[in-house]
C-alpha cells in the first residue's frame, strides 16, 4: 500500500498539476450567491478541494469546470435539504453579512467579491429561484460563464440552459421591478450612509425619515436567538420609530463603524469588542428604500472583533 501511495504522489509530481487554490474566490463566489451563508460556502469549497485531493485526477481534463459542478452539487444539495428549516425558521431570513473591505484590487479574487450581485437585496431575490435558475443565473449573470461552460458544470444542454437562465431573469425581474433601477456609485452610497447614520445617532427623526422613500420596509434577522421584529416594518415613519427604539435601548459600551459589506457601504455595530449586528440599505435615487438588519449570533460568528 505505501509503495502504492509513493508511486501516485511521484506521478503526479512528474505533471504540471493546476494551482487549484487560485479557484478558491471564485467557488466560494459561487457557493456565497447561492447560500447566501460564508460559513457553508466556506465548508462547501473546502469539501470541494477534498474531493479534488482525493481522486486520481489525471481524467479530470477541465479542472475550473470539475471544481464548479462540484460546488455547485454540494449548494443545490444544501438548498433542498434547507427547506424544512428555512420554513421554521423565525422571522425574516437574510443573507449572512459578508465584509469584502479587505479585498485589494490587485487580487485576483477581489473581482467576484466587489459586484452589485452580492447586495443584500440582490442575494433575497436570488433565494427565491429554484435550484437550477439559481445556478444557472448565478453562473451567467453574476460570473460572466459562456453557456456551454454552464451547461458542463450543471449537466444540462446549452439550450435548456439558456432557457433557464431567460425563465430565472424574468423571475427575477417580476419580483422586485427597483432591482432594474441602477445602483449608484459607491461614493453617493457612502455619502447616503454617512447621513443615516448622523440622523439616526444624531437622535434627528425628520432628517432620518427624509432620507427613507415613503414606502421603504425594514427587515430585522434575530433567527429567534436575538431580539428582532418578526415580521417587517413598512413605512418611512415606522421604520424611523424602530431605529430610534431600538437604539434607545443599546447599552453604553455601543459603538459602530461604516464597513463594506457585500460590495457596498454597510454599518457593523459593536457591544464591547463583539459584533452586535450588521447593517445594510437598499439606496434607490439616493434614498433608502430598504433597511436590513442580521441581529442572529450565529450569522455574525464568523465577523472579527473590535479592536
Amino acid at each position: 500500500m505505501k509503495d502504492g501511495g509513493a508511486g501516485v504522489d511521484n506521478a503526479r509530481e512528474g505533471r504540471d498539476e493546476p494551482d487549484i487554490e487560485a479557484y478558491r474566490p471564485l467557488l466560494f463566489a459561487i457557493a456565497y450567491r447561492m447560500l447566501g451563508s460564508v460559513m457553508d460556502a466556506e465548508d462547501i469549497v473546502q469539501e470541494a478541494f477534498l474531493s479534488w485531493n482525493e481522486r486520481e485526477q489525471s481524467g479530470i481534463h477541465h479542472p475550473k469546470a470539475y471544481l464548479c459542478k462540484i460546488v455547485t452539487n454540494r449548494c443545490v444539495d444544501r438548498i433542498r435539504g434547507a427547506v424544512r428549516e428555512r420554513e421554521a425558521y423565525v422571522g425574516p431570513w437574510l443573507p449572512v453579512p459578508l465584509l469584502t473591505e479587505d479585498t485589494r484590487d490587485n487580487d485576483p479574487g477581489a473581482a467576484y467579491l466587489r459586484k452589485e450581485s452580492l447586495s443584500t437585496a440582490y442575494l433575497l431575490l436570488l433565494q427565491q429561484l429554484s435550484w437550477s435558475e439559481r445556478a444557472v443565473f448565478v453562473l451567467r449573470e453574476a460570473l460572466g460563464y459562456e453557456y456551454d461552460e454552464i451547461a458542463e458544470i450543471v449537466g444540462k444542454s446549452s439550450v435548456n440552459c439558456r432557457q433557464i437562465y431567460r425563465r430565472a431573469r424574468k423571475a427575477v425581474s417580476g419580483l422586485e421591478t427597483s432591482a432594474e433601477v441602477p445602483i449608484p456609485k459607491s461614493e453617493k452610497l457612502r455619502q447616503t450612509v454617512d447621513e443615516f447614520v448622523a440622523a439616526l445617532t444624531g437622535g434627528h427623526p425628520g432628517k432620518l425619515i427624509g432620507l427613507l422613500k415613503a414606502d421603504a420596509n425594514l427587515y430585522s434577522d434575530g433567527g429567534g436567538k436575538a431580539t428582532a421584529a418578526t415580521r417587517p416594518i413598512l413605512g418611512a415613519e415606522r421604520v424611523a420609530s424602530f431605529l430610534f427604539g431600538v437604539l434607545a435601548k443599546f447599552p453604553s459600551d455601543f459603538s459602530y463603524r461604516v464597513a463594506d459589506v457585500n460590495g457596498q457601504p454597510g454599518i457593523v455595530t459593536y457591544f464591547g469588542d463583539v459584533p452586535s449586528s450588521v447593517v445594510t440599505l437598499r439606496i434607490e435615487a439616493g434614498v433608502v428604500a430598504a433597511v436590513y438588519i442580521v441581529v442572529n449570533p450565529d450569522k455574525l460568528g464568523h465577523l472579527p472583533a473590535r479592536h
